[in-house]
């Protein structure tokens, strides 16, 4: 499997090729960042202002952006913007003062839950997030096992690294970490997807009490990104939910991926199967480039953990953070994101399953909303599809398209903009894909 990031990773290596002021930058970013230093794309890119779906270089050249949810409404919103700036200019200080703001957001947030999912903990990341869901899951269950897919990522925190099996460059995930295969319809004839993965999860539930590990948790980001985008039939998560429940452990839904609209059909991925997690996390897009993030979950939940141990977090729920949210949550309602995200999800695939009838390496178009991805075909070991997943994703960052790669190869292109993609662009970064794809061995 191939470590999440090395996919579509610029080579260190090569620093010293690139030349001229680039070149002076990365060295120093290198010397500066040391292993962690890592970039983007054969020839790192280097940008100085964003807007909306575009991306632009300092001398004004513009790539289109079809990777990055993080700005999820659209790259420095002037909604967004006005928000930080205007509470910046009134106050910002941490969650232990009372403030009307923080408050009215919470409750926001929470109207587009399920009413037992009623309480909140604000957190400044993803990971933190996920980090903090696994805390919760072990003190209310009093179990350790963890239920994850094969090329999973929840997040860089010492906790959420072990259930992320895609990080690892060297070993394995701890011993009370399971392991099952990504949800792929492929795999689970003649039984059905939501029989065959559930199966699994039975499976692995059964080793880890044959093993002494009472389960814990499952934990997926149910459109399965990192695994190369898993989002179809609807409601093939439900019978693994209820295996995981019957046994006593807790469902944590990891929405930083396909939360906030992104599927096009409900605010949270997880509504698409028809469950309702005991926990939910969120990250990335929940602040458009401002570090946020959450867990929302049931109030016995929350208790148990909080029973053993307190939780602060300085920079979470503050007022500038509150302001900024509750700004994201306005502009998706405000300019239908929702419907849009359908709307043009549904083009994007059908212009990409076009593409697949003129171009045989492509194997598969997967996906739903504003996530899609676009399997290559892989070869015996997967080699040729990274290799050429890779060599597609540098050939569009030539032809000023950005995107990404996913999967336990690296053989997935992930195309994932911002909520506020359109059909017009669409039809650009399909021009650049087939262009890219016949002029690529």
């Amino acid at each position: 499997m191939k470590p999440i990031l090395d996919l579509n990773a610029f080579d260190a290596k090569e620093a010293s090729n690139l030349g001229g002021e680039l070149e002076r930058s990365v060295q120093s970013r290198k010397r500066l960042f040391g292993a962690a230093s890592v970039l983007f794309y054969a020839k790192p890119l280097e940008f100085v202002r964003g807007r909306d779906c575009w991306l632009y270089t300092a001398d004004g050249v513009a790539y289109l952006d079809a990777y990055n949810n993080v700005p999820s409404v659209g790259h420095s919103h002037p909604k967004v913007v006005d928000a930080a700036t205007q509470q910046l200019r009134q106050l910002n200080v941490h969650s232990r003062y009372v403030h009307a703001g923080v408050i009215e957001y919470a409750e926001q947030l929470l109207s587009h839950f399920p009413s037992d999912l009623s309480n909140i903990t604000f957190t400044c990341t993803g990971s933190e997030s996920n980090d903090l869901a696994l805390r919760m899951a072990s003190a209310f269950t009093g179990g350790h096992g963890v239920i994850v897919t094969e090329a999973a990522y929840h997040g860089n925190t010492a906790l959420a690294t072990e259930v992320s099996p895609s990080s690892f460059k060297q070993g394995a995930v701890p011993p009370y970490v399971r392991v099952i295969p990504a949800p792929d319809a492929r795999l689970a004839e003649p039984a059905g997807l939501g029989q065959y993965f559930a199966a699994q999860v039975s499976a692995a539930i059964e080793d880890l009490a044959a093993r002494g590990y009472r389960l814990s948790a499952l934990i997926a980001d149910s459109i399965f990104s990192s695994d190369g985008v898993f989002a179809e039939p609807a409601g093939f998560l439900r019978d693994a939910v209820q295996t995981v429940r019957s046994a006593g452990g807790l469902f944590i839904a990891d929405e930083v991926q396909p939360g906030f609209g992104r599927t096009g059909e409900h605010m949270w991925g997880y509504g698409r199967h028809g469950v309702r997690p005991d926990v939910v996390t969120l990250g990335k897009p929940m602040g458009n480039g401002y570090p946020m993030g959450a867990v929302i979950t049931r109030p016995e939940i929350l208790e148990a953990f909080c029973a053993r141990t307190g939780y602060f977090n300085t920079f979470a729920a503050t007022p500038v953070a509150a302001a900024v949210g509750q700004a994201v949550l306005e502009v998706i309602r405000q300019e239908n994101l929702l419907p849009n995200a359908a709307r043009v999800g549904a083009y994007l695939k059908h212009k990409l399953l076009g593409l697949a009838t003129r171009h045989p390496r492509i194997t598969a178009v997967r996906g739903v909303g504003l996530y899609v991805g676009v399997e290559l075909a892989p070869g015996n070991d997967g080699v040729a599809g990274s290799r050429l997943a890779k060599n597609l994703v540098n050939g569009l960052r030539e032809r000023r398209v950005l995107i990404g790669a996913a999967g336990r190869f690296g053989n997935v292109l992930k195309v994932r903009p911002p909520l506020t993609f359109s059909s017009a662009h669409v039809d650009v970064l399909i021009a650049a894909l087939d262009e890219t794809l016949q002029r690529t061995p």
